[in-house]
């Protein structure tokens, strides 16, 4: 979240920030906010004065036992009493305004760097590298959707995982699943030079889905197991983002990566009717997330590191790809600045992201609560964020279909897969 000082210091930059993002339901929020704040800092300055007048009537009530005048005493003590009522109202009125305010920063989205371009929705990101890799033309073989291609190589059987799961579940079948893995493992090994491996728990802590910016408001498309207070992940981000919540970090240690393979899900609640065929849209997928936890100063030369690093995956893939911007209006909630790649499939003819790379600033920190103390600093700092899709299985596993498939029907598998794949180079129609 952001921080509440600047509620206090800054309340024109905010309000500016807030109005980039093209949500004007965002300066309401904002007002509401400042107001609150307001009211705890009189009810903070009220408290003291009657926590002062207490303080006084008890040294009051030591001198007059001195001079034992018991008439006083009784006097004195009754107004202490009516006193403590007070505090104990405006202790109250205390808790209840931070929890609103809580509630109301909870919601309030993540201030846009200011290089970020202003724009209204996904139509004013802008490309800014690409495409590349594309060729002149696609063949007629290659304008054939993936989930025909799957259906009909007996690789791809959503009509059974339909039957096992409900509607958008998705299911690989011989070396479909190969790919699928492959794929995953390829991601890792990419980045295994610089980032420990963790295999995260799949289910976390309403506090874990907090941290990240998913709740409160994305609780519609979280699958929730209300019994034990669980949410099923809907990246890795979550529960990497996590691993230090509560901690104070040394600076000289950051910064740390991590990356993690996992599956993960998403109830897609506003997708109803759009991409619900083969790969692109579904409820459970797998994904290898990269994630960064570093100091302010460390952020900016990390997310282009962690750009370079899927922009070089998916390139050694040899897909047609390009990266976009995200404009202020498309940022996600938690987002301080983020770049899409995506991949063209050439069966769909659609420009498919395959990866988000976000900085959050201090946003998500300051949620887990984790904290940098540099060497000879008497304090500490709220650490910074990043993250990655190094690779997200479904839509890259549906352009390699469409941008490998041969005349034949058949589907060369990219060269940087074959050590993943049994010695398989080719997907063949089953006989």
């Amino acid at each position: 979240m952001i921080d509440v000082r600047l509620l206090r210091s800054e309340p024109e930059m905010l309000k500016a920030a807030m109005a980039r993002l093209a949500k004007p339901a965002l300066l309401g929020e904002l007002e509401h906010a400042q107001s609150i704040d307001a009211r705890l800092r009189d009810i903070t300055s009220q408290r003291d004065i009657v926590r002062a007048q207490i303080n006084a009537l008890s040294k009051d009530v030591a001198t007059l036992r001195r001079t034992k005048d018991e008439s006083g005493i009784e006097s004195i003590i009754a107004k202490s009493r009516e006193l403590g009522e007070s505090e104990k109202t405006l202790a109250s009125e205390f808790d209840e305004a931070t929890s609103v305010l809580r509630e109301i920063l909870l919601r309030i989205p993540n201030i846009p760097h200011p290089e970020v371009c202003d724009g209204l929705g996904d139509q004013d990101n802008k490309v800014i590298k690409g495409p590349l890799q594309m060729p002149s033309q696609f063949a007629s073989h290659q304008r054939v959707p993936h989930w025909e291609t799957g259906s009909a190589l007996g690789i791809l059987d959503n009509e059974r995982a339909r039957k096992i799961s409900g509607a958008m579940f998705t299911m690989q079948r011989g070396l479909g699943a190969t790919l699928a893995r492959a794929l995953c493992q390829f991601a890792l090994d990419r980045n295994a030079d610089a980032f420990e491996e963790i295999r995260p728990p799949t289910l976390v802590l309403t506090s874990t889905l907090t941290a990240t910016g998913q709740l409160p408001k994305f609780a519609d498309d979280a699958f929730a197991i209300e019994r034990d207070d669980l949410w099923c992940i809907p990246t890795a981000e979550v529960p990497l983002t996590s691993l230090h919540a509560s901690e104070i970090l040394n600076a000289q240690d950051l910064p740390l990566r991590y990356m993690a393979h996992t599956s993960c899900f998403r109830r897609e609640a506003g997708s109803a009717g759009r991409d619900t065929r083969g790969m692109l849209r579904s409820h459970e997928f797998d994904k290898v997330e990269i994630l960064a936890v570093t100091t302010a100063q460390q952020a900016p030369e990390m997310l282009v590191e962690l750009t370079t690093r899927v922009e070089s995956t998916i390139a050694a893939l040899g897909l047609p790809y390009r990266v976009l911007e995200i404009c202020t209006g498309d940022l996600g909630q938690s987002h301080h600045r983020s770049f899409d790649i995506e991949v063209y499939a050439p069966g769909c003819d659609q420009w498919l992201e395959v990866s988000s790379i976000s900085w959050f600033s201090d946003y998500q920190a300051r949620r887990a609560d984790i904290r940098v103390k540099h060497a000879g600093a008497k304090g500490s700092e709220i650490a910074h964020t990043l993250n990655a899709s190094a690779l997200a299985v479904p839509r890259v596993w549906a352009a390699i279909l469409e941008n490998f498939r041969q005349p034949d029907g058949s589907v060369a598998i990219p060269e940087v897969l074959h050590p993943y794949t049994r010695g398989a180079k080719v997907i063949l129609a089953k006989l």
